[in-house]
């Protein structure tokens, strides 16, 4: 069993310590925002954050957050800056990176809140977009750092 902090409150997994984040969250939690993107951490698709760093979920070992701080696309509220710079600059379209994208998005403004083009292509290149909808996720997180987000 781990204990950690979810979303701000504390809980404990059941799920064996070499079961991948993902599978805890998603099937034990039953909080579904996180997606299942490749399994092997390049896609980006189940980007959460650890004590505010952006981590894949499908290879961090739920042990490994034991005591730790994890936050999930449905911590962020639904109001979360970001989240309404993806609504405002059309980011999504098929919609399945989306927690992703937005999850590394959030660990960017949090260490750079006013990125350049080139800081949010670099730390938003390991996230894929099936979709391409790249130019506008950039708006969007443009859009959120003039409105000064933070993760």
């Amino acid at each position: 069993m781990t204990t950690f902090r979810l979303n701000g409150r504390e809980v404990t997994a059941k799920a064996p310590d070499d079961a991948p984040l993902l599978w805890t969250l998603r099937d034990e939690i039953g909080l579904t925002g996180t997606k299942f993107g490749c399994g092997i951490g390049q896609c980006g698709a189940c980007t959460v954050h650890v004590n505010g760093e952006a981590v894949r979920a499908c290879i961090t070992p739920t042990s490994a957050v034991a005591g730790q701080a994890v936050t999930t696309i449905e911590g962020l509220g639904g109001s979360h800056p970001l989240q309404k710079a993806w609504i405002e600059a059309q980011a999504p379209q098929c919609g399945y990176c989306q927690s992703g994208q937005i999850m590394q998005a959030a660990a960017l403004l949090k260490s750079k809140p006013q990125p350049s083009d080139a800081d949010i292509d670099a730390a938003m290149t390991g996230n894929l977009c099936r979709c391409m909808a790249y130019l506008r996720i950039r708006r969007a997180i443009k859009l959120a750092a003039g409105q000064g987000a933070k993760a």
